[in-house]
């Protein structure tokens, strides 16, 4: 997916990054899956994930399968 198909729609980030540009926005292009890009370049390219891979990420994040700091 391109950002000028995937800017039609919303974007969100983390409540957490405050008014900063430093983290990843997301998205819900459709209902298979989810879109991520970079907030630094939000005119740059955007990652797509399927719904299946991103409830196993989100597992893992919230399973404490991804080391911090």
């Amino acid at each position: 997916m391109t950002v000028p198909e995937a800017a039609v729609h919303n974007w969100y980030k983390s409540s957490y990054s405050a008014q900063a540009n430093d983290c990843v926005e997301v998205q819900h292009p459709a209902l298979s899956g989810m879109a991520v890009r970079d907030s630094k370049d939000p005119g740059g390219p955007a990652l797509m994930f399927g719904a299946d891979a991103w409830s196993s990420f989100l597992a893992g994040v919230k399973g404490g399968e991804f080391p911090t700091g």
